[in-house]
């Protein structure tokens, strides 16, 4: 069986800093023996914000009937989910955050109707990864964004310990990440590691 790889690019801006980044981790994973890579553009993806109406709390599915509907099963059945989003304000941008208001739904099956995410002979073999840019050098400046990035690998059944990043201050204008003196060498190898990782952790 095939590492399945799940990227998304979460910037409302295409082909941009965060999206880049995304781009060489991915280029990285392909490469690798045995691994198949799709990536996910949020904001063509057409996926709603959560309306709140705690209908999958009764159901354990979203009434929404959107872009998001594939991506639940999807989301699940990858080994290794990837998140990218540049830094707004602060935090995750609007199509970002989208999404992972919308995995409301995996937290509704898990604590309110008791059903299990995934299989349990899964639990603690899949890596997820966040990846983001921002403008500011400022130590603190991704520190408002990873507390949502982490609820969202944790309903979906992803361990903490399980959880990489790749965060690269002031890149502030569209290209800056290509002139950043580490940042392509680091997304690389990075891609790499966890897919290595991942070979090791389910006998690929």
């Amino acid at each position: 069986m095939p590492i399945t790889v799940l990227g998304f690019a979460g910037s409302p801006r295409r082909h941009g800093n965060s999206e880049t980044l995304l781009d060489w981790v991915l280029a990285a994973m392909a490469s690798e023996p045995d691994v198949e890579v799709e990536k996910v553009v949020v904001v063509d993806a057409g996926i709603g914000p959560c309306r709140g109406c705690n209908a999958c709390e009764r159901t354990g599915a979203c009434v929404q009937q959107d872009g998001m509907t594939p991506l639940y099963d999807r989301i699940l059945e990858a080994d290794c989910v990837v998140l990218a989003a540049p830094i707004y304000c602060l935090g995750l941008p609007a199509q970002a955050k989208a999404l992972i208001d919308r995995a409301q739904v995996y937290r509704s099956r898990r604590y309110v109707l008791g059903w299990p995410v995934i299989p349990e002979e899964r639990r603690g073999k899949r890596i997820g990864l966040f990846l983001s840019t921002a403008g500011q050098a400022w130590d603190h400046v991704f520190d408002a964004a990873i507390p949502s990035v982490k609820c969202f690998f944790h309903v979906a059944g992803f361990r903490e310990r399980d959880l990489r990043y790749l965060l690269v201050r002031s890149v502030d204008e569209s290209g800056a990440i290509r002139r950043h003196p580490t940042a392509s060498e680091e997304a690389r190898a990075l891609g790499h590691e966890v897919a290595t990782t991942l070979r090791e952790r389910i006998g690929a």
